[in-house]
């Protein structure tokens, strides 16, 4: 089959043709139809994040249709659109597994990591760590809501009751957790890089009250200030802008290191925290979610051998939404 190799040496991505992967007991056969392109396949394939199986086949936010089914699986069968995200694995045993906290788990297994993605034209997924999508959204609409979707969603619940929030950071995460925070009855102020005009368009499609550049301050202190740029400054930047009480949540894999920054933007009980990965109850309540509220998802469409090229407009900020690699004629919207 074809697939688009990561060979850890070189961030080009390599066209080749594998193997076929064998299906475990527990395992799906998928045809993939499309994959999202995901900042933290950025992040692997610029060795930012330095473990990756090798070689690899990048992409953690896969849309496709079960070909073949392992003997004991129970949830799916062939024929059924599914989707696989980032966590792909988990040993069941460890404390966090033990505690409802799986995203933590010391074992792990992640989609596009440490286990062969989506840059294919198929690939085997445990079936207990795969979700059933919405059916209102195209292939490529639905990609996005696997990664920058659910992990825009565990953001957003980290943030508690928080009223009055700002992005910072508008792109794919953003844009779909922007309209979910509308729905939920919250104000967001969207916060971009200097002079992106595309991205403060976006975000006031999506919802958002207000939007700038990420040097300048919001009409009103927020309660919780959600950070998808990988940009260590924005944390202080962030921490500045909020009211007493506050929270920054930092939803990206990966960042910058962080600035030093005074005790007062810290004083009066603000906080700092990550979001580390994903659940299943995660995935499950987002994909309800988003079957309930029908968001409108923008994406880029580009055919696999092109995945370089997605690469690189990502990296180089000439995206607006989500970027998605589409392997056959979508058959959904």
């Amino acid at each position: 089959m074809l697939a688009m190799m990561f060979d850890g040496i070189s961030p080009v991505l390599r066209e080749t043709q594998v193997a076929e992967p064998v299906v475990g007991v527990g395992d799906l056969l998928i045809d993939i139809h499309a994959c999202g392109v995901c900042r933290t396949d950025l992040h692997v394939v610029d060795r930012d994040l330095t473990s990756p199986k090798l070689p690899l086949i990048p992409g953690h936010e896969i849309v496709g249709v079960v070909a073949a089914v392992g003997s004991e699986v129970r949830d799916f069968k062939p024929g059924d659109r599914i989707g696989v995200p980032w966590l792909g694995h988990t040993c069941g045993l460890c404390h966090y597994c033990l505690s409802h906290r799986e995203n933590l788990c010391d074992h792990p297994g992640f989609t596009g990591y440490t286990i062969n993605g989506g840059y294919a034209e198929r690939t085997v997924a445990d079936s207990r760590f795969c979700l059933h999508l919405p059916p209102a959204y195209a292939d490529a609409e639905a990609a996005p809501l696997l990664c920058a979707g659910v992990i825009g969603y565990r953001t957003l619940d980290m943030a508690g009751d928080a009223k009055r929030i700002g992005i910072y950071g508008f792109g794919a995460a953003a844009h779909i957790v922007a309209q979910v925070a509308r729905h939920q009855g919250r104000t967001i102020y969207a916060f971009t890089r200097p002079g992106d005009t595309a991205a403060q368009q976006l975000a006031i499609r999506s919802g958002a009250r207000w939007a700038g550049s990420s040097d300048e301050a919001p009409p009103e202190q927020l309660d919780a200030a959600l950070i998808f740029a990988p940009v260590g400054a924005l944390v202080p930047i962030a921490l500045k802008a909020l009211v007493k009480g506050g929270i920054v949540v930092c939803g990206g894999i990966h960042m910058g290191e962080i600035p030093p920054f005074s005790y007062d933007l810290l004083w009066e009980e603000r906080r700092i925290c990550s979001v580390a990965n994903l659940t299943r109850e995660d995935g499950a309540a987002f994909m309800r979610l988003a079957g309930e509220l029908k968001l409108e998802i923008e994406v880029t469409r580009y055919p696999i051998k092109d995945a370089n090229e997605a690469l690189d407009d990502l990296r180089a900020g000439r995206l607006t939404g989500a970027a998605v690699l589409v392997m056959l004629d979508e058959s959904h919207g």
